[in-house]
């Protein structure tokens, strides 16, 4: 009889079968992160109440607020604007008197309670009669002028002293207007700033620039303290805030 063996089909005692490997031990299972409630929204704010009325902007003689009158009338539709003319003398009663708002003003001026803003400074140009000799150069200078009669009207803005010029024998007239029609007749020069000299332009007159003469300064002018929405708006398009630009 053949010999029984022990263990069959090798000496691990387990029937043939290959021994089990023994488990992995298991990851811990993670908790479930719980979301983060989202923030509130901040409730949207309500835009400021729109100003009423209308504003009065005062402008001296020569002044150019065209394009930021345009603005206005396109930012400020139920707001009219009204111009209000104003000569140089009453620049200053006028905005202490309350009759307008703000104004583009001609420097120099008293600036107590006054907030001031210069805009730009005009180039002086000398008037003269159209068939003058002094039309013949594109540019003049206090040289140029020596032995021409000048005439400073009651109402100049520039009180430009001119070595060699002659005093006219007659007194000064009462406007710039007046003076150049002076000019206009044959009769000496003046020198005034160049939007003056456009303003009052006629057929019978020329100017040309005088160099090294004295420039007039236009700015922007309003009472101190707190401006009103209407005059705040206006400073904002004249220093080129945008419509929804916030007050600098």
């Amino acid at each position: 009889m053949a010999a029984h063996g022990t263990g069959g089909r090798g000496t691990g005692g387990h029937g043939g079968r290959a021994p089990r490997r023994p488990a992995r031990p298991g990851r811990p299972a993670q908790a479930k992160k719980t979301p983060r409630p989202a923030p509130p929204r901040p409730a949207p704010s309500e835009p400021p109440p729109a100003p009423v009325g209308s504003l009065r902007l005062g402008a001296i003689p020569g002044a150019t607020p065209g394009k930021w009158i345009d603005t206005w009338q396109e930012r400020m539709r139920r707001n009219p604007l009204e111009l209000v003319p104003l000569e140089v003398a009453e620049q200053r009663r006028a905005l202490a008197q309350g009759e307008v708002d703000a104004a583009i003003v001609r420097l120099p001026i008293d600036a107590r309670d006054l907030h001031v803003i210069p805009l730009y400074d005009e180039t002086p140009v000398v008037v003269c009669g159209v068939d003058s000799h002094l039309t013949v150069a594109d540019e003049l200078t206090y040289a140029d002028l020596a032995g021409e009669v000048l005439i400073i009207p009651a109402d100049d803005v520039l009180q430009a002293e001119v070595p060699g010029t002659v005093a006219p024998a007659f007194a000064p007239p009462p406007t710039t207007a007046d003076a150049i029609a002076t000019v206009a007749a044959g009769v000496g020069v003046i020198i005034v700033p160049m939007s003056l000299a456009r303003l009052h332009h006629r057929k019978d007159t020329d100017y040309r620039p005088l160099l090294g003469g004295p420039t007039s300064t236009v700015a922007l002018a309003w009472p101190s303290g707190d401006a009103s929405p209407l005059v705040d708006a206006f400073v904002g398009i004249v220093r080129g805030r945008s419509a929804t630009s916030s007050r600098d």
